[in-house]
């Protein structure tokens, strides 16, 4: 492997988040000491990954059929789906095991300061989802931001017209936290403890 190689596996895995150039330079390191155990299998895993993982046309789920594996699931509850702002967060709730409805990945959350309207999400399409496949009750699990609280009432307006329950997270959820980094526990309490945001 060249130092070129290096440097550029270096420079690649410095845009993981939570990796800068130090922990880069320390993963590159440890990975070439373990090319054979560790190296090789994980350059097969991304290029598998690469070619099979796609977007869930029902969802916003990644997986390597479409629909989803949760999607597909005839068991779960078909009268609930959760809305969530990026596939991290419904793999946090599944970990947590504490839901069984379907989900909805909006893509992001509404930011003036970002230039993210409406159009940029995956509103339209959950708003179709409501109204065609006799849903109950939309659970909104957005993050406790300022941007999270802000598409939550956009979309509470959106769907009060469509008859359904709204609901969001309860307290459990800090303000300001996001929940993939959030613990099992505080993401099932959260779930079980929801109420209609007109109550809050």
């Amino acid at each position: 492997m060249s130092t070129s190689d290096i440097d550029q596996l270096v420079h690649l895995l410095s845009k993981l988040p939570g990796l800068g150039a130090r922990s880069a330079r320390r993963a590159t390191l440890y990975l070439i000491k373990h090319r054979e155990s560790l190296l090789t299998p994980l350059g097969n895993a991304m290029a598998t990954a690469a070619a099979n993982v796609r977007t869930c046309s029902v969802c916003g789920n990644l997986d390597t059929s479409d629909p989803c594996h949760i999607c597909r699931t005839e068991t779960r509850d078909k009268t609930t789906i959760c809305v969530v702002e990026d596939v991290s967060d419904l793999w946090a709730l599944e970990r947590a095991g504490a839901f069984s409805g379907y989900y909805h990945v909006l893509g992001g959350t509404l930011s003036a300061l970002d230039g993210v309207g409406p159009e940029d999400l995956s509103i339209e399409p959950l708003l179709n989802r409501v109204s065609d496949t006799g849903v109950e009750e939309v659970i909104l699990a957005l993050n406790a931001t300022v941007d999270g609280q802000t598409t939550a009432h956009y979309l509470n307006d959106r769907l009060s017209d469509l008859g359904v329950r709204v609901s969001h997270l309860a307290h459990g959820v800090p303000v300001g936290g996001e929940l993939d980094y959030l613990d099992d526990g505080t993401l099932a309490t959260a779930l079980r403890s929801r109420r209609s945001i007109d109550q809050s």
